[in-house]
């Protein structure tokens, strides 16, 4: 399945579907406030074994993200990996898709991200994680809010005891609803300055794969200006990882506001792909 075909097997599904995304994107989630909708059996089996193996065995060229804040494997280069990674992910950025999802989620106006902004792909293994946080408010440009995260999981025969699921937290990040990374499901996930979420520790060798998408849009998801760079807080019971990330979102939030002013001095924003 090439990447046109699976542009209109994802916007088929979506039509189908409709009725159901919107209802489940729109219900109240007692524990959360992030409004999410999961749609699973996205692709056929077959093409999601596919995009599975397609992935490198141990993350051979990822790159490797590894603090007190996540411990995972990302990259954005697709020119030494199967082209069916780059069909995937660009599939969710077409425009037919951006606008379909922007239609089910009543938020007009999304935008695609072609420059894969903190997007692409990434894979964790045991004991890896991604602790509570909130993304990045913006793009690289800090001209567009993100919006929307969307997140496709291709681990076989995946279940919530392995781990490495996705969490959405209460305000105060006390107790999260839990998502699990299903086998071919898709998630849709909102965000904004209040949607806290994280990954699970993967308590399995893994590892558990994962393609993903996010879409902006010019007018801010509260009607009000805001920015924060991704911003960490530690689980419930890390009380020390909470007081570093105080200080540590602090220094970053500095350090990125002179970075701007200085590449602004420049003539120039920097480069895309990167998310502090």
């Amino acid at each position: 399945m090439n990447r046109a075909e699976m542009t209109a097997t994802i916007l088929a599904r979506l039509d189908a579907d409709a009725e159901a995304i919107r209802e489940d994107w729109n219900k109240v989630s007692p524990g959360t406030t992030t409004r999410y909708c999961t749609i699973d059996n996205l692709l056929p089996e077959a093409v999601a074994v596919e995009i599975r193996q397609a992935f490198p065995k141990d993350a051979d060229g990822f790159s490797t993200r590894a603090s007190f804040r996540e411990h995972k494997r990302t990259s954005g280069n697709f020119d030494e990996l199967p082209r069916i990674l780059a069909d995937i992910t660009f599939a969710m950025q077409n425009s037919a898709v951006v606008d379909k999802i922007a239609e089910l989620t009543s938020m007009p106006h999304l935008e695609p991200d072609p420059h894969l902004y903190a997007g692409g792909l990434s894979m964790m293994f045991l004991g890896e994680f991604l602790n509570p946080h909130i993304d990045n408010s913006h793009e690289a440009t800090k001209t567009k809010y993100r919006r929307v995260n969307l997140l496709y999981y291709v681990a076989p025969d995946w279940v919530e005891e392995n781990g490495g699921n996705l969490e959405l937290w209460d305000a105060d990040v006390t107790k999260p609803v839990t998502v699990v990374s299903n086998f071919n499901r898709l998630v849709l996930m909102e965000t904004n300055k209040d949607t806290w979420h994280s990954v699970s520790p993967l308590k399995v060798e893994g590892p558990r794969c994962c393609v993903s998408n996010y879409y902006f849009s010019e007018n801010s998801p509260s009607g009000e200006d805001y920015y924060h760079v991704t911003s960490f807080t530690g689980r419930p019971e890390q009380k020390v990882r909470r007081a570093l990330g105080l200080v540590d979102n602090a220094a970053r939030r500095l350090a990125r506001s002179v970075g701007a002013k200085r590449a602004s001095d420049k003539g120039y924003e920097g480069s895309l792909g990167q998310e502090d």
